[in-house]
C-alpha cells in the first residue's frame, strides 16, 4: 500500500496572480485551488498518506505544509478505514476535509466507513449531520501500475446514493469542480487520472468554479456525439480529428457522473441521432453501460441506430505496457466505431 509512483509528479509551483487565464498543468491547478481554499477557509484541512513533507505520491500539496502547518495538512497512519472514519467525524463537527487517497484503488479497504457513514449520515440523521469532505482518487490505468493500482472505479462509487463523483479531464475543470467539491455540504469522491496529472491548459483566474451536473461540449459536431470521461475526453477528441472531413463528430464530457446532466446529454444525441460512449472502466456494469441506458431512455425517439460502447476490457488491469494498451480504449478503436456506425 506504500508503493511510490513512477513518473515524476508535476511541479505544483503557486499560479501568478493575472486578470488573464494561466496555462497549468491539472496537478498544479489541483495545487492552486487547495492553498486558495484553505487560505480562505481554516476548517479545511488536508490529510491522507505522504501529503505533508513529501507533498503527496503526485505533488498536489506540495507546499502547503511550509503555508499552513501541520495542523492542517497532516501524514496518517498507512489505514484507510482509519484516517476516512476520522476525516468523517471532522466533517460532521465542522470540518472541511480533503483526503488524498493516494490510489482510487485504495478507497475499497475503507468502503464501509465511505459506503455506510458518509454517504448515509446525512440522510439517517434527518439533515443534522453534514458530511462535507473530498476524497481525491488517483486513478486508471496507462502508467504500468498493474491491477491493484491501476482501477477505474468512478463508476462503483457513482451508485451509492449520497456521493457525489467528480472525473475532470482538464486543467480548467479540475480546478473549477474541486472548488466546488470542497464547499460542498456533502462527501464527494473526486477521480483524478493519474496520467494526466501533466497535462496542461488554460485555467480562468480568480474564483474560478464549475458546477456539478453540467455537461460540456469539448467539440462540436454534426453526425455523431461522443460521450467520453476523464481522459478519455482526449482520446475522443483525437478520434474527432483523425475524422475531420469525413465525419463531423460532437464531444460531450460529463464531467460528474453524480450528479449526471441527463439533460444535456440527450440534447447532443437528438440532434446528432447517433451515440458512442467512451469509459476507461469495465465494459459490463461500468459507467459506459449507465450513460448508454441513460441516453437510449432519453433519447431513443432520435436515435438512428443503438448506442455503442468503447471501454476497458473485462479483466484486471494488464501490468505489462503492450496488455496494458490493448486493455484501454485507444483512437483507433473510436475511429473504427464511428466508422461501423450507419449513415
Amino acid at each position: 500500500m506504500s508503493a511510490s509512483p513512477k513518473p515524476a509528479a508535476a511541479e505544483a509551483a503557486a499560479a501568478p496572480v493575472t486578470a488573464e487565464p494561466v496555462v497549468r498543468t491539472i496537478g498544479q491547478a489541483l495545487n492552486d485551488v487547495l492553498r486558495a481554499e484553505m487560505a480562505a477557509d481554516e476548517t479545511v484541512i488536508c490529510i491522507g498518506e505522504n501529503v505533508a513533507a513529501a507533498g503527496g505520491s503526485f505533488a498536489v500539496t506540495k507546499g502547503l505544509l511550509d503555508e499552513f502547518g501541520p495542523r492542517r495538512i497532516f501524514d496518517t497512519p498507512i489505514s484507510e478505514a482509519g484516517f476516512t472514519g476520522m476525516a468523517i467525524g471532522a466533517a460532521a463537527t465542522g470540518l472541511r476535509p480533503v483526503i488524498d487517497m493516494m490510489f482510487s484503488d485504495f478507497a475499497l479497504l475503507a468502503m464501509d466507513q465511505i459506503m455506510n457513514q458518509a454517504a448515509h449520515l446525512r440522510y439517517m440523521t434527518g439533515g443534522q449531520l453534514a458530511v462535507p469532505m473530498v476524497i481525491r482518487c488517483p486513478s486508471g490505468a496507462g502508467a504500468a501500475y498493474a491491477a491493484q493500482h491501476s482501477q477505474s472505479l468512478a463508476g462503483l462509487f457513482a451508485y451509492i446514493p449520497g456521493l457525489k463523483v467528480v472525473v475532470p479531464s482538464t486543467p480548467a475543470d479540475a480546478a473549477g469542480l474541486l472548488r466546488t467539491a470542497i464547499r460542498d455540504p456533502n462527501p464527494v469522491l473526486f477521480f483524478e487520472q493519474k496520467t494526466d496529472y501533466g497535462r496542461r491548459g488554460p485555467v480562468p483566474p480568480g474564483d474560478h468554479v464549475v458546477p456539478f451536473g453540467v455537461a460540456d461540449v469539448k467539440r462540436p459536431g454534426d453526425d455523431v456525439t461522443v460521450i467520453a470521461t476523464s481522459s478519455m475526453v482526449h482520446v475522443a477528441l483525437a478520434a474527432a480529428e483523425a475524422l475531420e472531413g469525413e465525419v463531423s463528430v460532437e464531444v460531450v464530457d460529463p464531467r460528474t457522473l453524480k450528479p449526471l446532466d441527463v439533460e444535456g446529454l440527450a440534447a447532443s444525441v437528438r440532434r446528432t441521432g447517433r451515440c458512442v460512449v467512451v469509459d476507461e472502466g469495465h465494459r459490463t456494469f461500468g459507467p459506459g453501460a449507465e450513460l448508454a441506458a441513460t441516453v437510449a431512455e432519453h433519447a431513443f425517439d432520435w436515435l438512428e441506430e443503438p448506442v455503442r460502447r468503447v471501454c476497458g476490457a473485462d479483466t484486471p488491469v494488464p501490468f505489462t505496457t503492450v496488455l496494458e494498451r490493448a486493455f484501454l480504449p485507444s483512437v483507433d478503436d473510436v475511429v473504427a466505431t464511428i466508422r461501423g456506425m450507419r449513415r
